[in-house]
């Protein structure tokens, strides 16, 4: 099918605008060199003022294009979608990162649910924010709901994993076949290095601290909690006695970093 911005076009095909990519909102910026790889398919020259991880305001000119019309027109469609997007997710990050303040580690998962040509930028968005995409940054075993039902209880998983001595072994505790108090004493009998209580549940989470402490077991183990995690609720965690805090779909999904792309007029001086 024949591109119509060939017919609108015509008469200034070869021609080569400028234009500036301004920032509506206050954010970090990320996927700039996703971006550039855009441009580079696109065939149009594209630079960036400020680096991943920059802090930006609102009315920032975070980067100039220069192309022609059509290539122009398909920037539009295609840069600022990928910055606007890895840019909300870091910007989210760092918002929640801001109101821990220290306290609790903040670990973004959810990257594992986006398609498959997103994760790498998703977990750069993420730690670009302050965020982390994994609960230790040590190797480690998770061992999900889905995982202990085949192997058929939170021991036996443990056991299967016994011999993976270099591994933290992580639990997820769901309080479905056992109780919550239950499952974090399985967990702990049988070395587990963190509970992940994944219930969304702040009940379930402190009967796990609570279960954790009354076995003197709190210096041996990390406790995580997710689940529907809201960052403006983050604060009523880190008066917690708790260790990783994971927000998902907040982060993951985030708005995205409003950029828009004004032409400024034709290019009568490109970059050297």
């Amino acid at each position: 099918m024949k591109d119509i911005r060939d017919d609108i076009f015509e008469e200034i095909l070869h021609s080569k605008f400028i234009a500036n990519l301004v920032s509506e909102n206050e954010g970090i910026i990320a996927g700039s060199s996703y971006a550039l790889d855009q441009a580079k398919d696109i065939g149009i020259d594209l630079k960036f003022n400020f680096c991943d991880g920059d802090r930006i305001k609102e009315g920032d000119i975070i980067g100039e294009i220069i192309a022609n019309p059509k290539g122009m027109a398909i920037a539009e469609e295609r840069i600022i979608g990928t910055v606007a997007k890895y840019s909300g997710i870091a910007t989210a990050a760092k918002t929640a990162v801001d109101t821990a303040k220290g306290k609790v580690k903040i670990v973004a998962g959810s990257w594992k649910k986006m398609p498959p040509q997103m994760k790498v930028g998703v977990r750069h968005a993420v730690n670009l924010g302050g965020a982390f995409f994994r609960i230790t940054e040590e190797p480690m075993i998770y061992l999900d709901k889905n995982y202990i039902k085949m192997l058929g209880s939170i021991p036996y998983a443990l056991e299967a994993v016994k011999d993976k001595i270099d591994y933290v072994k992580v639990i997820q505790i769901k309080g479905k076949d056992f109780s919550v108090e239950e499952e974090t004493v399985m967990a702990l009998e049988n070395y587990c290095g963190i509970i992940m209580v994944d219930t969304g549940d702040i009940n379930d989470l402190k009967k796990c601290i609570d279960t954790v402490k009354r076995l003197g077991q709190r210096n041996k183990v990390e406790i995580a909690f997710a689940g529907n995690v809201k960052i403006d609720h983050i604060n009523i965690y880190t008066d917690m006695d708790l260790d990783i805090l994971c927000i998902g779909k907040e982060i993951v999904d985030a708005q995205l970093l409003d950029i828009k792309l004004d032409v400024i007029g034709e290019d009568v001086k490109s970059w050297d």
